[in-house]
């Protein structure tokens, strides 16, 4: 072994290699929080929620960004406790390298990754790749595997915005033509639905009824 590649932290020597490889993923670790869990299609239906009711600024963005990084902690619990088994735990206690550990957390991550993806989408990427079908969805690499759960993400986060916008939209034609038949044109409709819309919201407990739409829609 060359010990000239090597650091040594608490006592231990560590190969520089796994060290440069750790401090890559660390770097990488807020683009994995976005594109390889549930954050994208939570922070889109929440901010969908907010317009739909025509409240720009309420909830601020920092709040929603938060209630969407604590609902993918608490969808990405179980995912997290498999990686920390399959993964962590072996290689704190030098059973796996750095290498082997990254691979072993992929397959967890993975899994989530395709329950999620359509395989029209899947199919999709794996022609623009230039790949040939595989047996098992597994076998795919993480660089056809994460595209096609981004746009899958996407297009369900759309898809739940459009369904929210529904019932609100309904109100404002609501309002619009009652105001237009007592000849009120000059009042803005939006300020007069306003009330009516958090009503509604307030009333069937809305936040509740959201989060646990989002957070079944993952099962």
């Amino acid at each position: 072994m060359d010990y000239n590649n090597l650091i040594s932290i608490n006592g231990d020597q560590v190969p520089t290699l796994e060290i440069l490889l750790l401090l890559t993923i660390l770097m990488l670790l807020p683009s994995i929080l976005i594109m390889m869990t549930s954050f994208v299609r939570i922070i889109i239906i929440l901010s969908f929620t907010r317009n739909a009711m025509g409240v720009q600024q309420t909830p601020p963005n920092n709040v929603l960004v938060g209630i969407a990084l604590f609902l993918t902690l608490f969808i990405m619990t179980p995912v997290l406790n498999e990686v920390n088994t399959k993964a962590y735990t072996p290689y704190r206690e030098g059973e796996l390298n750095a290498t082997e550990a990254l691979s072993a957390a992929q397959v967890p991550i993975k899994e989530f990754m395709l329950r999620q993806t359509e395989v029209t989408t899947m199919n999709l990427f794996m022609d623009l790749s230039g790949r040939e079908a595989v047996e098992e969805p597994s076998d795919l690499p993480l660089t056809v595997v994460i595209p096609a759960f981004m746009t899958s993400e996407l297009k369900r986060g759309f898809m739940a915005g459009l369904i929210l916008y529904i019932p609100f939209l309904l109100i404002d034609v609501i309002v619009s033509s009652t105001l237009m038949s007592m000849g009120m044109v000059m009042l803005p409709p939006a300020t007069i639905a306003l009330p009516f819309k958090l009503l509604l919201f307030v009333t069937i407990d809305g936040w509740e009824l959201l989060f646990s739409t989002i957070v079944r829609s993952f099962v």
